[in-house]
């Protein structure tokens, strides 16, 4: 028990000697630890500031390089420019010497001219002088004073030049002519009026049958005499080609080739084809027309039943046989709208001869639209007022194609079957009427020069024959009569291929034995 009781007693004072030693050990090591950390971190530290120093001093190094670089090539640059301005000044320096010297070159030259323009103007007054002295020297000498003299020279000048420029232009037409027909062989197509083709050739075409085929040659005549003489009085185009025992004529008015066909078969008939004969059997044949233009006119208002009309207005009529609209024959749709009219009429219970009569003449003035100035509607509105047609049948005229208000049911009437019979199908051919309207201008723009008698597209619309006043044109101003007439044409038309002016000036000296 007591051996217990030691040790218990020695193991009391034994654990806490025994802690204690062992905390001293520890602290001992804990401080050695903490001397070795804090020796390192300074020299970590005295490291650092080192190497500090150094980036610090290697920096700075770099900075002074880097400056010391930037001033050499400022410096670098500054000269340059520094030189390239004392180019410069130099070359301004020269520029200005230049000047200078110009200048006074200037200078001295409007000095030299100012004496010279003074020299001039005594020597212009010198020549105004002499030019006085001679000229009344000259008015003395002549008899005339200057205006006179000066008119007689303009005179003379202007002949000669006409005469030159003629020449010249005959010569140039020449060369121009012979180069165009090299190139024509490569390059040149016949320019043919495709979109007329058919209808055109029926309508502006005729035949005329031959005996035999020698009779063509009388009808040319010795060097052409007979069918230019032919050709010259109808104002129609004979074609005589290779088509057996035929000839054709072809002009774009009816009447004109009407009055060739009579007059070209009366000749074959006859057998004495010559230019005298020609012509009276052309005025044979006008006569004979004219008798079949007043015949077809009082055949149409007796179809219509319209009677008590102005025979002028008849014979008009009867022209529209030979006048188209778009390809519809004017005369039969004249008709055509009578009769529509009168149906019309009856069916509203208005008055039926009077819807004829308006009907019939509401185209009358398609008949002079050739021949006048002024749109059919005007032209027949002028002919119905001329020869005391009713004011139903003036209005109806004049508001067929709604140029003015209507102011009857006749007129209306007459409006809606104009519209009918030139609406339905195959009535009407818009090229035609634009090809016979090319046609009228070619010879209007003829007829509009001063000295043109008379003049006739043939060659269906390829050529323009004019007749020119022999009293008032002369040989040389045929010429540029005849390059004006188709510069205007290639100004104001429009057309295919090229158009042929044919200017002609005949002399004719008639007397009778008596």
């Amino acid at each position: 028990m007591s051996v217990f009781i030691a040790i218990v007693a020695t193991l009391i004072v034994a654990v806490p000697v025994t802690y204690f030693v062992a905390m001293t050990v520890k602290k001992s090591n804990d401080s050695k630890t903490v001397g070795k950390a804090e020796e390192r971190a300074r020299q970590i530290i005295d490291e650092a500031l080192k190497t500090a120093e150094t980036k610090k001093r290697e920096a700075l190094l770099e900075a002074k390089e880097e400056n010391i670089r930037n001033k050499n090539e400022l410096d670098k640059e500054i000269k340059e420019r520094r030189a390239e301005a004392q180019r410069y000044e130099r070359r301004v320096q020269q520029k200005e010497e230049t000047i200078d010297k110009k200048a006074e070159a200037i200078e001295k030259k409007e000095a030299g001219l100012a004496s010279r323009a003074a020299e001039l103007e005594k020597q212009r007054e010198q020549v105004s002088k002499l030019n006085e002295q001679r000229i009344q020297e000259l008015e003395r000498i002549s008899g005339l004073t200057s205006e006179q003299a000066k008119e007689f020279l303009l005179k003379a000048v202007e002949d000669d030049v006409k005469h030159e420029t003629a020449v010249m232009i005959k010569e140039m037409e020449a060369k121009a002519k012979e180069e165009a027909d090299k190139k024509a062989k490569e390059y040149v197509i016949s320019a043919i009026q495709r979109c007329a083709a058919d209808h055109v050739s029926e309508t502006t075409i005729s035949v005329v049958q031959l005996p035999n085929d020698d009779m063509k040659g009388r009808i040319i005549g010795r060097e052409g005499r007979n069918i230019r003489t032919l050709e010259t009085m109808t104002g129609v185009d004979l074609i005589v080609d290779d088509t057996p025992e035929a000839v054709v004529l072809s002009g774009f008015d009816p009447i004109r080739r009407e009055v060739a066909r009579i007059a070209l078969e009366k000749l074959i008939v006859d057998g004495r084809i010559h230019p005298a004969r020609i012509e009276e059997m052309v005025e044979k044949a006008q006569r004979e027309v004219e008798t079949m233009i007043k015949e077809e006119g009082e055949a149409a208002t007796i179809e219509v039943n319209v009677h008590g009309l102005h025979p002028e207005l008849v014979r008009l009529l009867g022209k529209l046989k030979f006048r188209t609209s778009y390809g519809q024959n004017v005369l039969k749709h004249s008709i055509e709208v009578s009769h529509l009219s009168g149906l019309l009429a009856s069916e509203l219970g208005l008055d039926v001869r009077i819807a004829k009569r308006a009907g019939l003449l509401h185209d009358i003035g398609k008949a002079v639209d050739h021949e006048m100035e002024g749109t059919h509607v005007q032209l027949g509105v002028d002919l119905c007022k001329k020869y005391k047609e009713s004011d139903i049948v003036i209005n109806s005229v004049a508001s067929h194609h709604g140029d003015c208000e209507p102011t009857s049911l006749i007129a209306c009437i007459v409006q809606a079957a104009d519209t009918i019979s030139a609406a339905r199908p195959g009535a009407r051919r818009e090229t035609l009427e634009t090809y016979t309207t090319r046609l009228k201008q070619l010879e209007d723009i003829s007829n509009g020069f001063k000295g043109v008698d008379k003049s006739f597209a043939i060659q269906a619309g390829r050529e323009i024959r004019v007749m020119v006043v022999p009293e008032q044109i002369t040989d040389a101003d045929m010429v540029l009569l005849a390059r004006d007439i188709s510069k205007q044409i290639e100004e104001e038309l429009e057309y295919p291929g090229q158009i042929k002016v044919n200017v002609i000036r005949e002399s004719r000296a008639i007397d009778y034995a008596k």
